[in-house]
């Protein structure tokens, strides 16, 4: 078991003034050279944390058989690319992609394709059709068992004080091609699997934790889509998990407002909305931000990055607008 109480000066800085998060994704060890040349100019942009998905492209020595690919990122590559970003002031969160994204198209990850006995759905979806992404069984407790000495190993790599565990989009708890949790209540497992997270990760590693938000919004409450928000059961998760836990709500289009701010707020959790690619519906979603500027649990904001190339990130768009727009004084 790892132990940390890390303090670094970039993480005292952003737990006390606004975060500016870029996300990235990497999947080979190469992609941090690319990576790394860049981040001077995000930190000139004003980014000063970068959460960067990890996921099964790292050398995993606890579970090789869960690499993904031949060239992972290395510890060396890591540590190197994490004093890149400490020396221009940027703090960096791995991530690790939890019980959901499991697949994608055709591909199903490591931890399923090694431990298939560890779906949540074993035998449906053959190929994969008809199906967004398979998601592992967080009542089995093997899982946790292979996956919390990944999450250490990523840690100690990023010499990291925080970890994100995704659980975005999760759709299969509770459904009839889950005999592990038919007929059961999808927001009680879904809170179960958060507090082991959450257990293992603040109470044991002493590390922040972050989440995506969108399966403890409730989208008919709010009115807003199924993947943004939770049509299916889960929303009521977020009643039963610490409320130390970030949040982090993703809203990609563009609204007239954006509910699930304050609908988590209230809850008593801190947040960090995230945006993508739509300059307007970046704009707008921060505008709305600045707007509840006496709202203090509204800690900053994701740029998310899904698909543009490393070496166009300090010219994305939304990116640059929205710095720009983050750095201004809010309209009293």
């Amino acid at each position: 078991m790892l132990t940390f109480t890390l303090c670094w000066s970039v993480a005292a800085q952003t737990s006390n003034h606004q975060w500016r998060v870029v996300h990235l994704f990497c999947g080979h060890e190469a992609d941090l050279v690319t990576l790394d040349k860049q981040v001077p100019q995000l930190a000139q942009l004003g980014i000063n944390v970068i959460i960067f998905e990890v996921d099964y492209n790292f050398e995993y020595k606890s579970h090789p058989e869960l690499r993904a690919n031949a060239t992972p990122i290395t510890v060396a590559g890591a540590r190197q690319f994490v004093a890149k970003c400490r020396k221009n002031g940027i703090r960096v969160i791995p991530e690790f992609q939890c019980l959901g994204h499991q697949s994608w198209k055709e591909h199903t990850e490591p931890l399923l394709t090694k431990y298939p006995e560890l779906d949540l759905t074993p035998g449906a979806f053959p190929g994969n059709k008809d199906l967004y992404c398979r998601e592992w069984n967080p009542l089995d407790p093997r899982v946790n068992e292979i996956i919390f000495p990944l999450m250490d190993e990523l840690i100690d790599a990023f010499q990291a004080d925080a970890l994100h565990v995704g659980m975005d989009e999760i759709f299969l708890l509770g459904t009839k091609q889950s005999p592990a949790t038919k007929g059961k209540d999808p927001a009680q497992i879904l809170a179960k699997a958060i507090n082991e997270y959450y257990g293992h990760l603040t109470r044991q590693c002493h590390v922040q934790m972050l989440m995506w938000a969108d399966r403890l919004i409730d989208g008919k409450q709010l009115q807003l889509g199924e993947w943004e928000a939770s049509h299916n059961g889960t929303a009521p998760a977020a009643d039963l998990i610490p409320k130390d836990i970030i949040l982090c709500p993703w809203h990609y289009s563009k609204q007239d407002a954006y509910p699930s701010i304050p609908y988590l707020t209230s809850k008593g959790f801190r947040v960090l909305p995230a945006s993508w690619e739509d300059v307007a519906a970046t704009e707008a979603l921060i505008e709305y931000c600045r707007a509840l500027h006496d709202n203090p649990k509204i800690i900053g904001h994701i740029f998310t990055t899904w698909s543009t190339k490393a070496a166009d990130l300090a010219a994305f768009p939304p990116l640059v607008t929205g710095l720009r727009l983050l750095q201004q004084s809010p309209a009293k």
